[in-house]
């Protein structure tokens, strides 16, 4: 009974790491002070009409980039990069996200609060 209900736990810890996303969040704070640090690398995943129409500042457009990712991240692989979407319940950033990973890259975030939290948190947008 005891293995049994171990097991059961560790399926439910698993399910809901996976639903909290595989990629730990980073604060709308914690990224402004990175992007003043010069220490982050932002991929907005919005599509170029939303990027032209505003998108944190510093981050590139991944629909511009995507094609050769590697070329817009940093060389070194332990560096932030964090990806956001639109909003809380956008999972778009995990294409970003994934493709950095893939890179071999280790130190990847998300704003979950995306570009929805940060226009709400009234942040300036970069044009």
């Amino acid at each position: 009974m005891k293995k049994l209900l171990a097991t059961v736990c560790a399926l439910a810890l698993t399910s809901l790491a996976a639903i909290a996303g595989e990629y730990p969040d980073i604060s709308i704070a914690e990224l402004k002070k990175a992007i003043a640090d010069k220490k982050v690398t932002v991929i907005d995943v919005n599509g170029a009409d939303s990027y032209k129409k505003g998108h944190v500042p510093t981050a590139v457009d991944y629909t511009a980039v995507k094609g050769d990712l590697a070329a817009a991240l940093p060389k070194d692989k332990d560096a932030l990069i964090v990806a956001y979407c639109g909003s809380p319940s956008c999972s778009a950033y995990t294409s970003a996200a994934n493709a950095a990973k893939k890179l071999g890259y280790t130190n990847v975030k998300h704003l979950s609060a995306g570009i929805s939290g940060w226009k709400d948190a009234k942040e300036d947008l970069a044009k």
